[in-house]
């Protein structure tokens, strides 16, 4: 099962991830960000105070707010590092 294991804020939108298998890159997570939950997360201030959920192994906000470790790794992988 993919986990993120590792993260950490870049600009804009866009968080630089670390998954279980080795695979990092960026995910830019701004066309994501509609909705009920992800509205409130197109405040920068807001975005930035993401953590790496050590139940879920993956991003989640104090809103509620999460995403699947399989579509942040898609994205990552689309910009590999």
């Amino acid at each position: 099962m993919l986990h993120v294991v590792k993260a950490e804020y870049r600009e804009q939108y866009k968080i630089w991830l670390e998954f279980s298998d080795g695979t990092k890159g960026v995910a830019d997570l701004e066309d994501l960000l509609w909705g009920p939950v992800f509205t409130p997360l197109r405040d920068l201030d807001r975005f930035r105070k993401f953590e790496v959920s050590p139940l879920f192994h993956t991003l989640v906000w104090d809103n509620g707010a999460d995403l699947a470790p399989e579509a942040l790794y898609e994205r990552a992988v689309r910009n590999a590092a």
